[in-house]
């Protein structure tokens, strides 16, 4: 075999020259950064500081005559304005995105390489194909590779396939990134890394797709509208003053100035920013780290969250529920049941049948206890099956032995008269979802542990389940309360995602994906429409990558704010068109890197915390895009009005101070004291301008009245003479 050559060759002290430092070194991930100065000069390219350039310019290239000089001081404020505001958005944003890094290096995974004669730990970025590495058990399999020789291991591939139960790999086999060891060690040679791998390709369709945030699309409606409101009122000055009053060319264009650099929210990008920053800190502290910060808006109105089952809903563990043990042979009660199942398993190096049966126990030291061990047959894929043969405390021999029902039934002596309640029983294990494990035991009365041994005794059905966690039951209903519709995600069979369902509470209106999106559809639904029957589902089974990427799709088709957790490599197309995609606790980096929250604790009852704090953040941000709109329309239809009916020129600095104060002192807006709303939230951006408009009116009204009262009444009495006089 190539690979054993190869690994030959390495073990003799060398490796071959196409692993030089140079090659090593490009293999590592490159990481495509923009320079850190077009970065910042970035938060100056958006309409709204367009409309502010535009006014700098205007100040020096327009704001020049009338036997004045250039309005430089305006344009230095005009410009000191765009820095502050760019330079607080791009130290923000610079934070949150050092933060992600230093998580992402924190989780690096690491690879034992053989170097030289030398074993030595590396990064796994740092492998190229060819590298002989060791693996064992409780490592993350670093690249794909081709297993050398060594013991068989047992690879849990739940990120990949959402199977509970690991898969057995042996010399010659292939394993794939991202994949757990759960038993065994062996020496193995990588084949590919990075997007080179089987599941690497996915890396490739998430940096392909580039969808504008919710965010953006509001920022920018809002700000085509208090623009548009500026343009009318610059072109209804223009009109009357120039036109129909005659004025001087220099204080009409100081009157354009207030307008513009006044009406301008050119904070606006820069307090949200702040506030969605302030409310990551705060999410980071309850197990959600943002990776985006347009996420926590886009969590606010999520609706519709497509959750994986398997380490999400359920722990991914394997149990016994001992309430459904099927005993067949009389006198034996199930605790001797799960006794004999602990007994014909390791307590040590344990695949996940060993941990759920020895669990069971109070101490797995209570499987060997007052027994001599001697023989155990290992788990084999022939046999199906492991068993221990031991001596007890009066010196008497005997064997336990439990695995594939089938295979235990074919040792019984009785086969023909059990085996159709067997098979019903199985039968009914797997109508809910359940798997099944047999137990059987024998006398060996010769004492040898080589003999065959007296006639074998089946005992007993176990049935083995995925369960829920403790909180999931509780957090769904929470979600449901919130106005959120949590749907299953499983490849796993359609009778345990039902039977998930059920222990959850959450429905089991549940389908295989193949029969809605595959070629084979089931012909019971054919007729009904896919997008509905995707809507109302309660979850899906048997799902491939590609479908849990068209689910999302067709959820969105349907203006669903759609979220969607993942762990595994071939979850990242999915969390990446999702509007909300969350990596959780323990997955791979592929699904860390396309998602935009990372979740640092198991389960799901912290994105529901993180959606109410989101919530309570969207309530801050919708109440300044209220504040912004009014005060455009304030300063718009005031200063028009004033400037309009009594000819009153207004010092474009002293606009351009008053809108730093405003955009200073509303920053604490980030801070305020709201209350989440109890269901989606979304920007009514009809209703969000209807109150500014009507607000900014009645500001404005209200300055016209104030300076008509000041300016033309005795309301105010003017007092001319200020001075202090001495007694």
């Amino acid at each position: 075999m190539k690979c054993l050559r190869i690994f030959s060759a390495a073990t003799g002290g060398s490796l071959p020259s196409r692993c030089s430092s140079g090659c090593r070194s490009s293999a590592r991930t490159s990481s495509r950064r923009r320079s850190r100065f077009l970065k910042f000069l970035g938060f100056m390219w958006n309409p709204l500081s367009w409309v502010m350039e535009e006014a700098a310019i205007m100040t020096i290239a327009l704001a020049n005559g009338g036997g004045k000089p250039p309005d430089w001081q305006d344009f230095l404020g005009i410009i000191f304005l765009l820095l502050i505001n760019s330079s607080i958005s791009f130290v923000e944003e610079n934070n949150a995105g050092n933060a992600a890094a230093a998580l992402m290096a924190r989780l690096a995974p690491k690879a034992k390489v053989l170097h030289d004669g030398r074993w030595t730990e590396e990064e796994a970025a740092a492998l190229v194909p060819g590298d002989i590495i060791s693996i064992k058990l409780g490592d993350i399999i670093p690249a794909d590779a081709r297993l050398l020789y060594g013991d068989p291991l047992k690879i849990d591939q739940s990120a990949l396939t959402g199977e509970s139960l690991p898969a057995t790999k042996g010399p010659g086999d292939g394993v794939y990134s991202g994949s757990t060891v759960k038993q065994g060690e062996i020496k193995a040679v990588v084949i590919a890394t990075g997007v080179h791998t089987s599941f690497g390709k996915a890396a490739l369709l998430v940096d392909s797709t580039n969808q504008v945030g919710h965010f953006q699309q509001v920022l920018t409606a809002i700000g085509n509208f208090c623009i548009c409101s500026i343009l009318v009122g610059i072109c209804i000055e223009i009109i009357v003053m120039y036109p129909i009053q005659h004025r001087a060319y220099r204080p009409g264009i100081d009157n354009l100035l207030v307008l513009l650099i006044g009406g301008i929210p050119i904070a606006m990008p820069t307090v949200l920013s702040v506030t969605m920053a302030i409310g990551s800190h705060r999410l980071s502290q309850q197990g959600a780290i943002i990776k985006r910060m347009t996420a926590i808006e886009d969590m606010a109105g999520m609706d519709v969250l497509c959750s994986a089952k398997t380490g999400t809903l359920t722990l991914n563990k394997l149990s016994v529920d001992k309430n459904l043990i099927e005993v067949f042979e009389k006198g034996v009660t199930k605790d001797q049941v799960i006794l004999m199942a602990a007994r014909a398993s390791r307590i040590e190096n344990q695949d996940a049948i060993d941990t759920a049966i020895v669990g069971m126990l109070g101490h797995p030291k209570e499987a060997r206890a007052g027994v001599q061990e001697a023989h155990f047959l290992p788990f084999n894929p022939t046999d199906k099956r492991t068993a221990l043969t031991y001596i007890d405390g009066d010196g008497k021999m005997y064997r336990v032995s439990k695995g594939a029902p089938e295979q235990i039934l074919n040792l019984a002596h009785n086969k023909s008269e059990i085996a159709q309640k067997v098979h019903a029983v199985i039968d009914k294990f797997a109508g809910r979802g359940l798997r099944s494990l047999g137990v059987a035991y024998q006398d060996v009365p010769d004492g040898r542990k080589e003999s065959q041994g007296s006639p074998w005794h089946f005992v007993a059905l176990l049935p083995l389940f995925d369960p829920p966690r403790h909180d999931s039951a509780e957090t769904i209903q929470r979600a449901l309360n919130l106005g959120v519709n949590v749907k299953m995600i499983t490849g796993d069979q359609l009778a345990i995602g039902k039977e998930t369902g059920r222990r959850l509470g959450m429905g089991t209106n549940m389908y295989p994906s193949s029969s809605l999106l595959g070629q084979n559809k089931d012909e019971s639904i054919a007729d009904l429409p896919v997008d509905d029957l995707i809507e109302k589902a309660d979850g899906f089974a048997g799902v491939f990558p590609e479908h849990k990427y068209e689910i999302v799709k067709r959820l969105q088709a349907r203006k669903h704010i759609c979220g969607m957790t993942g762990d595994g490599v071939n979850d990242a197309p999915a969390l990446k068109k999702a509007d909300i995609g969350i990596a959780v606790a323990d997955a791979t980096d592929a699904a860390r890197s396309a998602s935009d929250v990372i979740l640092t604790e198991p389960g799901l009852s912290v994105i529901f915390s993180a959606v109410l704090t989101s919530r309570a953040i969207f309530q801050r941000m919708k109440n300044y895009t209220i504040y912004a709109v009014s005060i455009t329309i304030r300063i718009v239809l005031g200063f028009m009005l004033l400037a309009l009916i009594w000819e009153f020129d207004f010092p474009p600095f002293m606009v351009l101070i008053i809108a730093i104060l405003n955009e200073g002192t509303i920053m604490t807006i980030s801070k305020d004291r709201v209350k989440p709303s109890p269901l989606p939230d979304s920007w009514k951006l009809v209703e969000i301008f209807t109150t500014g408009v009507v607000l900014g009116g009645y500001l404005a009204m209200t300055t016209v009245i104030f300076f008509w009262a000041a300016y033309k009444t005795d309301f105010f009495p003017a007092r001319k003479d200020l001075s202090c006089k001495k007694p």
